[in-house]
């Protein structure tokens, strides 16, 4: 299943990227701080992998505010030259409500998740779906969302994520 957005003009600055490690389940959230006001999705996206990845999108408005990586891939790669693209412009992605179901809060999208990483780990591409031509829109200072020809997610780079927790310098 896929999952349709919209890119709109940004009215305002562009958002501010805060990421955050939970040590003891190893779930990154991300959250995007600052944005203009849209109208569409009020609620959750649950990218649901075949492996039992799992990622969930925050929507507010229609537009991206944050998401948690909350099950990693059984199969995060690690790409030496990784380095996310150049973005074709800097806009808001906005997921526009379901027309037969407006009240819905959350949507649940069943598709392959992968990952890969530089050897730094500080970036990581989030792919959704098969790998398929995307153009790249930067919503966030630190946050590139991926549509492919049909306008729908296609992958999320994170980027500048700040190392997870050293667990046994603090223990």
């Amino acid at each position: 299943m896929h999952f349709e957005a919209r890119i709109e003009p940004l009215d305002g600055k562009l958002p501010k990227v805060s990421y955050h490690w939970d040590p003891e389940t190893d779930i990154l959230s991300v959250a995007c701080k600052g944005g203009g006001k849209a109208t569409g999705l009020n609620g959750t996206v649950d990218l649901e992998g075949h492996d039992g990845s799992f990622v969930v999108l925050d929507v507010a408005g229609g537009t991206l505010r944050g998401l948690d990586v909350v099950t990693w891939p059984d199969d995060v790669r690690t790409v030496d030259a990784l380095a996310a693209p150049a973005p074709d412009k800097e806009a808001r992605v906005v997921f526009p409500s379901r027309r037969s179901q407006p009240g819905v809060a959350a949507v649940e999208v069943d598709t392959a998740l992968t990952v890969e990483k530089n050897p730094g780990e500080s970036v990581f591409h989030i792919r959704v779906g098969r790998g398929r031509t995307a153009s790249v829109v930067r919503v966030a200072d630190y946050l590139l969302v991926e549509l492919d020809k049909q306008s729908r997610l296609a992958g999320l780079w994170l980027l500048e994520v700040p190392p997870f927790p050293n667990v046994e310098a603090t223990a």
